[in-house]
């Protein structure tokens, strides 16, 4: 007999334990519910979510917490709690099978499953009763039991097609592609087509930052010195970053926007979306040296050190968009909340405050109408005014805020934060990013990273995108410090990748191969918010090949990205991370540093100019050093301090002083 009761007290996810306290019988995902579930006969009710995420709140307020809800759920379904942040692989799924079913996708996702895990009906947020043109919850519940009682037939007659189907997609079989510049180059137009050249983002509501889009936009730039892709990075990105997407007193970026003016945010705050735009501002700050980028950065690092270490060293995953029961509650004001004395009436007029509010009644700051800085004097007033305000908006009731640490998700961070160092030359952020690093890799077992970690809890086996998330950290690491215990970690990562990732066809699975609790092994070839997995491995490999002079693992990630780009052009969709990636193998990029010492000028020249597609090595210069810039092409001399730039396998003539190597480093504009 199974255990009548919620078992979700003990669980790491923050997320799922505060579902513990429900009257449903929720079950963590795992060998033993699955077990229930065959040997009960019950269909299985999955329910994913996470811990930011608006509309699961609500349903877990009008559904989960209602007896009358809980009691038809537990009489009738084995009922499994999911967070899609610590199980991608598992959210994956059953977000494709909805696809699948012709239904629009998002969280919460709600899946009835047979009892061997397939899908056969599923949909999002159902209100406890009909509202909304939705069906409520209760009606739902009665009909799939009534079905699954009296017409079982019908329900698995199409769900091993619908599985074949979600398999098609998600562990795809094609041919490989050669690489081809043309294909990124057309990618790269068919995005920035789609570009709001006034407002910044896509076209349209919602407004996501859409980082992997970003990613295209600006590697086109640095490719083929296309201006117009660059102004569309850099519209998106300052307008969200005077947008009301961005905290304007405690720094950081929200999740989205739901309207198509940046205004509006959906409030969450995400680990992951923080570390992708620092690192597109410091990409921006590095071309433009516009300093509203630098002080975004400044104010979202300081916001990371204040709210967002979990431990003190490793950073926790969001914010909630909810506090008191209202989403937005903490960030927005009254206009009686700000004084209309004279001191505060620049402040007032720049960031939108009126009597009437700009979102429902209340005033979400932003600097839409005033985007531009002002003079000195002005920008202090205003800061003065942000610091009043802070404290003011401190004595609030804060966002929940889940303490998990996800692997792949710091290692985004801890690389935005390693690469801002080296442009800005602040020393402590490449120590907090240090710190997080030694957390999480203080966090395996057995030399295998876990997924996430909580206190002592700890989530294993970890995905294919954590391992490529550390590598790409270490290897940013070892740019930033020139320390090869970095690089050791990073080989010892993409051995433990091949061993528990690498499939039978040479390529690489998101889940672990003793995941034994999946029924398909996704690729974790589509892009979400982040790069997929996929992408992130592709990069990290060829990164860590170039660093390395490895050659034969540059063969083997070529032929790994002509494998993904076949499986890209089977299913032309949410693949960016992929196609960015493989543009790097167009033309690999190492920059070799002979210098005496690492303050040397054509150090800092380096450091302020960051390039994804480039690494850099540093070697100690000493009259007549020999070094090999490229494997097999034998021995330089080295006489003087000096940069050398290779290009594939072919390096440019040295150049000796920080003003030759800022031009040489500098992207060209096109004259098409």
């Amino acid at each position: 007999m199974y255990q009548q009761a919620n078992l979700l007290g003990q669980e790491s996810s923050p997320y799922l334990r505060q579902h513990a306290h429900n009257p449903v019988h929720w079950r963590p995902w795992g060998k033993l519910a699955l077990q229930e579930a065959r040997e009960t006969g019950k269909p299985i009710l999955l329910s994913v979510g996470y811990a930011a995420c608006h509309w699961c709140h609500v349903m877990a307020h009008e559904c989960f917490e209602d007896q009358q809800v809980a009691d038809l759920m537990n009489a009738h379904y084995v009922n499994i709690k999911v967070d899609r942040e610590e199980r991608p692989d598992i959210d994956q799924i059953y977000m494709a099978a909805l696809g699948a079913m012709g239904e629009q996708g998002g969280w919460p996702l709600t899946m009835f499953l047979t009892q061997d895990a397939k899908p056969f009906w599923g949909g999002t947020y159902f209100p406890k009763n009909s509202r909304y043109g939705r069906p409520g919850f209760m009606d739902v519940l009665q009909s799939i039991d009534r079905v699954w009682r009296e017409d079982h037939a019908r329900v698995v007659q199409n769900v091993d097609a619908l599985t074949d189907h979600v398999s098609a997609r998600l562990d795809a079989k094609a041919t490989a592609v050669p690489l081809d510049k043309q294909l990124f180059d057309q990618f790269a137009a068919n995005i920035a087509g789609m570009i709001d050249m006034k407002k910044g983002g896509l076209s349209g509501a919602p407004k996501f930052p859409n980082a992997p889009f970003m990613d295209t936009l600006w590697l086109s730039w640095l490719r083929n010195g296309n201006t117009q892709h660059r102004d569309a990075f850099l519209k998106s990105l300052r307008t969200m970053l005077q947008g009301g997407i961005y905290d304007h007193l405690g720094g950081g970026l929200s999740r989205y926007s739901v309207d198509d003016d940046w205004l509006v945010p959906h409030f969450e705050k995400m680990l992951y979306d923080n570390a992708q735009f620092i690192r597109h501002a410091t990409y921006a700050y590095a071309e433009t040296k516009d300093e509203l980028f630098r002080i975004r950065i400044e104010e979202t690092v300081d916001w990371l050190r204040r709210e967002m270490l979990a431990n003190g060293a490793r950073f926790a995953s969001s914010l909630d968009a909810d506090s008191e029961g209202e989403e937005g509650r903490f960030y927005v004001w009254s206009a009686s909340e700000i004084s209309d004395a004279a001191e505060f009436q620049a402040f007032r007029t720049t960031y939108d405050v009126t009597s009437e509010g700009n979102w429902e009644g209340k005033t979400i700051l932003n600097r839409l109408k005033s985007p531009d800085a002002f003079n000195t004097d002005t920008e202090a007033d205003l800061l003065k005014v942000r610091q009043i305000l802070f404290a003011q908006r401190e004595k609030r009731i804060h966002p929940n805020r889940d303490d998990k640490s996800l692997t792949d998700w710091n290692g985004l961070m801890i690389r935005a934060l390693t690469e801002a160092s080296r442009v800005f030359q602040r020393s402590d952020w490449l120590e907090l990013a240090i710190s997080s690093y030694r957390s999480i890799s203080e966090s395996m077992i057995d030399g295998r990273l876990p997924h996430s970690v909580l206190g002592q809890s700890r989530l294993f086996p970890g995905l294919s995108s954590d391992y490529a998330a550390m590598i790409n950290a270490a290897v940013s690491l070892y740019e930033a410090t020139q320390e090869k215990t970095f690089l050791s970690d990073a080989s010892h990562w993409l051995e433990a990748l091949d061993r528990w990732h690498l499939t039978a066809d040479g390529n690489y699975a998101l889940s672990a191969s003793d995941s034994t609790d999946v029924i398909i092994r996704v690729r974790g070839d589509q892009d979400e918010a982040i790069p997929s997995a996929t992408g992130q491995i592709l990069e990290s490999i060829i990164r860590l090949a170039t660093t390395t002079a490895d050659y034969a693992l540059q063969q083997r990630v070529e032929q790994l990205a002509e494998n993904a780009i076949g499986r890209v052009l089977e299913q032309r969709y949410g693949q960016a991370g992929v196609l960015n990636s493989a543009s790097l193998l167009l033309e690999p990029m190492k920059l070799v540093l002979v210098t005496p010492d690492r303050e040397h000028p054509l150090i800092r020249a380096a450091d302020s100019r960051s390039d994804p597609r480039r690494t850099d090595i540093w070697i100690r210069f000493e009259e007549n050093t020999k070094i090999e810039l490229v494997p097999g092409a034998g021995e330089l001399i080295i006489k003087k301090p000096a940069a050398y730039l290779c290009r594939g396998f072919v390096c440019l003539a040295p150049v000796e002083t920080a003003e030759a190597l800022a031009e040489l480093l500098k992207p060209k504009p096109s004259e098409h």
